[in-house]
This record gives structure tokens, C-alpha cells and sequence, in this order.
């Protein structure tokens, strides 16, 4: 199946420190390309997968569960691993949430996590509802594109399959049970003003991940897209330096 253009993954080897990237919900990596070839330039290993389902049709999209976008991630994570002597694990939106599921479920293999607007919570009670209604209502609309920036647009699908919709609530349990296993430090964003991701998911990472270390800063001028939105520079260059603050300036990086 065509991939919709500027969907393609995004793989890059460099030095001995890797970093995952995990693009969100019904997405694709061009919204996390930008950070990605940021730190590639850095002089680190960075392994941007194209989920399951994500960048062709919604109809494609809706043969996938949450599952199969934790298994793409994982065996990402596992290679790079494999590759490196230290893995960051780093995504947006639902990639945050398989960010932070991949760090509870592999403490031995991540170092550090950053997420932005990570989702960790129902914010659309419609989705509990999906499994029963996808009959008659196989698709909602879509959410892409929440951006401030003036110009700026994410690839992603006008609709939202209502299966694939409804597979993401075993995903966020999952992941809040695993919060408490995180032992690697957290670097967490979050844009007040976002139409897609409430505050209840910053809540819930905050009070149980209580095992790492946590910081949290807040994108002001961005909504929750913040990757292609007017926080980008600060949300790239304070993941370097937390990535360079966890490892030791200079290890593996050119820069």
C-alpha cells in the first residue's frame, strides 16, 4: 500500500547513544522529522518508525491495534539496543504513551524518556464506546493538525477508524500500571493550550511515576503539535541536553 507523502520512516546511525521517536495517533513520522534530523545532526543514532496502519488509509489504519504500535516500537527499541550502549526513548501525543510503556516494560534498555503532550487518559468518552458502535460508525473526525504556527500543517488522517480508536484504552492502562517500573529520568512538555490532549494525562503521569525523576516544562506559544509548532527549537534543544545531561556530554555525539 502507497504511503501518503512525507510518511516514510526516518532511520539514521551515528554514534554510540540511540534515541526512539513515536509519532501519535493516526499521525505519521513527518510530525516528529524535524526533532529527529536535529539529533541526528547531534551525532546520535535515531530510529523514527512509521507505525502500523499510519500513513496510508484510515481504512488500513483500522485493521491495527494498539497493540501492534507497541510491538513496532519495541522491536525498534530492541534493535537499537543492540546498536547502542544507551537508548533514549522519546514520542508525542500517543507516542508519548508508548514512550513511557516501553520504559516501564524495559528499564534495563532505556536511559531516559521525553515526552510531549504525552496521552495517557481517556479526553473523548466516545472511545470507550467504540468496540460496540464501529459497525455503524466506522470512522469519527480526524484530529490533526492542532498547530498555533501560521503555515505549519501534520500529515494525518481526516478520519478516525472507530476499531483502531478502540483499542487505545488497554494501552493507556497498561502504561499507567508501568509508570510506578520507570526508574530512568522523565523530561515531559506540555502545551496549556491543547485541543486534543487535556491536563488529566500530565496529572496522572505526575502522582505515578514515582520512581523517576521528573521534570515538566511548559510550551506556551504552541498547541499540541508542538514539534511543528513555535516551541520546536525548545523542545529539540532541551531533549539534547537531557540526553547529554544522562550520558555525559560528548558521548557518542559529534557535537
Amino acid at each position: 500500500m502507497s504511503l501518503l507523502p512525507g510518511a516514510e520512516p526516518y532511520h539514521r546511525g551515528g554514534g554510540g547513544v540511540g534515541v526512539l521517536l513515536c509519532h501519535g495517533f493516526t499521525g505519521t513520522p513527518q510530525s516528529m522529522r524535524p526533532w529527529a534530523e536535529y539529533l541526528a545532526e547531534a551525532g546520535l543514532t535515531v530510529d523514527l518508525p512509521r507505525l502500523p496502519g499510519h500513513g496510508t488509509t484510515w481504512q488500513d489504519m483500522a485493521t491495527t491495534t494498539s497493540g501492534d504500535w507497541l510491538g513496532a516500537v519495541e522491536e525498534s527499541l530492541v534493535e537499537l539496543d543492540a546498536e547502542c550502549d544507551r537508548v533514549f526513548v522519546m514520542g508525542m501525543s500517543m507516542g508519548g504513551c508508548l514512550a513511557l510503556r516501553l520504559a516501564g516494560m524495559h528499564p534495563d534498555r532505556v536511559s531516559g524518556v521525553v515526552v510531549v503532550n504525552p496521552s495517557l487518559a481517556v479526553e473523548d468518552w466516545k472511545v470507550l464506546f467504540a468496540p460496540y458502535v464501529q459497525r455503524i460508525l466506522p470512522v469519527t473526525p480526524g484530529i490533526a493538525s492542532d498547530i498555533k504556527k501560521p503555515g505549519a500543517v501534520e500529515i494525518g488522517y481526516d478520519e478516525i477508524p472507530t476499531a483502531a480508536a478502540g483499542t487505545l484504552p488497554k494501552l493507556w492502562r497498561d502504561t499507567r500500571r508501568g509508570l510506578p517500573s520507570i526508574t530512568a529520568p522523565i523530561l515531559a512538555y506540555r502545551s496549556p493550550e491543547d485541543h486534543v490532549i487535556g491536563p488529566r494525562s500530565l496529572r496522572i503521569l505526575t502522582s505515578e511515576a514515582v520512581n523517576a525523576r521528573l521534570t515538566v516544562h511548559s510550551l506556551d506559544d504552541s498547541y499540541h503539535v508542538a514539534t511543528l509548532d513555535n516551541d520546536a527549537d525548545t523542545v529539540f534543544a532541551g531533549s539534547l541536553a537531557f540526553v547529554r545531561e544522562h550520558c555525559g556530554s560528548g558521548e557518542g555525539m559529534d557535537r
